[in-house]
């Protein structure tokens, strides 16, 4: 019983969940209430809805997508002790490239929320490169794979164009205090 309890739970993990392993269609059919976002009159996981390669903000802020960026962007409140904290650090060396899926429920709740604490910040929005992905973590961007994405959403920081660190998936503490801990690392 035990054996077969074991190989149950080995069975489920390796199917994934959230945005870290893919699943194929057939898996679908083992967890149909993972097909469907509940709240949002979309199915994000449905292809046509997918933003690829590279686009603007604008295309988050429209409809399908403004579902969730608006909703998540919001209701977002950050911590004001960090973002005073980077309202200090400089901007000018920085660039930022954020690798996410509209399909994924984790980007969809932390893309919003960063994207609220880059304007409390005052980050130049031109200094971040947006890149969708399928749900096999693949995008249709030239050296894409150089990038060694196994999570998404991964934003990815860079000073004087070197990378300086990443929030992977979800943040270590924050999304605001991450970012001051990348920045503040020399």
């Amino acid at each position: 019983m035990k054996r077969l309890f074991l190989i149950s739970l080995g069975l489920v993990m390796s199917l994934g969940y959230g945005c870290r392993a893919t699943r194929q269609a057939s898996d679908r059919q083992l967890f149909p209430e993972q097909t469907v976002t509940t709240g949002y009159s979309t199915n994000f996981m449905e292809q046509t809805t997918w933003l690829l390669g590279y686009f603007s903000r604008d295309r988050m802020t429209t409809t399908p997508h403004s579902e969730w960026y608006t909703k998540g962007y919001d209701g977002y409140q950050a911590d004001s002790a960090f973002v005073r904290r980077l309202k200090n650090t400089g901007k000018d060396d920085l660039t930022i490239k954020i690798v996410l899926g509209t399909w994924c429920p984790d980007s969809r709740r932390e893309v919003p929320r960063f994207m609220r604490i880059i304007d409390i910040w005052d980050f130049p929005v031109e200094k971040i490169t947006f890149i969708g992905v399928d749900n096999e973590k693949i995008a249709p961007v030239g050296e894409y794979e150089k990038l060694d994405i196994q999570r998404v959403p991964t934003f990815i920081f860079y000073k004087n164009n070197i990378e300086a660190g990443r929030i992977i998936e979800v943040p270590l503490t924050s999304l605001e205090q991450d970012i001051v801990n990348i920045l503040d690392k020399e």
